[in-house]
């Protein structure tokens, strides 16, 4: 049985024991301590990763009682070694543990939600809850969390008898036995847990509630913590500096601003399809009728359902097939092929393997692009009969 130093003191990080046991396992090297300050995975948290003897500690699990560090070299059985833990990601870990604790336990006082699924990274945890909120109730739970952060509470770590235990209302997610381990925050959250805790809330720093989406029946919420938070809501403060900017707006009316930029981009967006038709329309009624094939070049911009019209519209001009073709000889051109009388399929696959073409379609409609010069396809056009 290790002894288990990160329960005597979750900010100890260095400290000296003896070698146990090693041994080689898928990874690395399995080693076994007399007493261990690195913590393992459990309870939704990442096993502790540092150094021990001059090895490197690359995870931790607990079986049967023993602390297994998973090393990247071995450690001489019966050898005192000194271990060091990685603090900033141990610290960034108990931040997030302790922040869901305040956010499970607050969403379970106000609202009655059960978390039914916890998963953590170094950087953020996602939390599952059984029950559906609206926009309106996260908003108040990312308060409500932050207000625990800003009292400072105390966090508590109990060890009740089966008597005491009988008597306190508190959280936990699955069947326990042996000795129940409760982290306690007073007035905000009693759950059964496994893994080390800040001391007080104030060592959180800030709880930001990043996103939230429904999941089978409830929620998952996305929780960032600590310095992470700190980075998201620094980033967030960058963009909204950089839009108020551009749109000439003060921070508090950006949502106003943008809903009226795309109100108008959507009014624009009309307008110019509108002038589209018009112009392929015109465009198609002022090009000379022909008895074979015919072909018109766009070298501006012309969208792909402007671009289909002036096909449509021109193949009521042309005893074959009508191409519509918008780009420039450099950079390839998009093309739309119709025909009234003709049937497309096999002519646009000729056309394709001529001009190093690429595209498809109906028997009335094709469209694709190719990669020639206009020469090139005025040529293909106005050569033999295909049509």
């Amino acid at each position: 049985m290790t002894e288990k130093l990160y329960y005597i003191d979750p900010r100890r990080t260095e400290f000296t024991a003896r070698v146990l046991r090693c041994e080689a396992e898928k990874g690395g090297y399995g080693v076994v301590l007399d007493r261990s300050a690195f913590f393992p995975e459990g309870g939704g948290q990442g096993g502790d990763r540092g150094v021990l003897g001059g090895a490197e500690v690359l995870d931790v699990h607990e079986r049967d009682g023993e602390i297994v560090h998973l090393c990247s070299t071995p450690l001489e059985a019966g050898a005192e070694v000194a271990g060091a833990v990685d603090w900033a990601l141990r610290f960034a870990r108990m931040q997030i543990h302790s922040a869901e604790h305040i956010v499970s336990g607050t969403a379970h006082r106000e609202w009655g939600c059960e978390n039914v699924g916890f998963h953590m990274t170094e950087n953020a945890a996602t939390l599952d809850f059984d029950r559906e909120l609206d926009a309106g109730q996260l908003s108040t739970l990312e308060r409500l969390a932050n207000e625990a952060v800003w009292r400072d509470l105390r966090v508590n770590i109990l060890y009740p008898t089966e008597s005491e235990l009988a008597a306190i209302p508190f959280r936990q997610k699955k069947e326990l036995t042996g000795q129940i381990r409760l982290v306690e925050i007073p007035g905000v959250d009693v759950c059964a847990c496994c893994a080390p805790h800040v001391l007080s809330t104030g060592q959180i720093g800030l709880i930001r509630l990043a996103d939230m989406a429904r999941h089978r029946g409830g929620v998952r919420i996305t929780m960032l913590a600590g310095a992470a938070a700190y980075a998201d809501a620094a980033a967030q403060g960058r963009a909204a500096a950089a839009l108020s900017h551009l749109f000439s707006a003060p921070r508090a009316a950006l949502a106003e601003a943008a809903g009226r930029y795309i109100a108008e981009t959507d009014r624009l967006k009309y307008a110019h399809a509108e002038l589209e038709k018009r112009y392929v329309a015109l465009r198609a009624e002022s090009t000379p009728p022909a008895a074979g094939n015919l072909a018109v070049f766009e070298s501006g911009e012309l969208s792909a359902p402007a671009l289909r019209g002036l096909a449509e519209g021109l193949s009521g001009r042309c005893g074959a097939v009508a191409g519509a073709f918008a780009g420039d000889d450099k950079n390839g051109w998009r093309y739309v092929l119709a025909a009234q009388s003709a049937d497309l399929r096999s002519w646009v696959r000729d056309f394709n393997a001529s001009l190093h073409g690429r595209g498809g379609g109906s028997g009335q409609m094709a469209q694709g692009s190719v990669a020639a010069t206009q020469k090139e396809i005025e040529e293909y056009f106005h050569g033999e009969e295909r049509g």
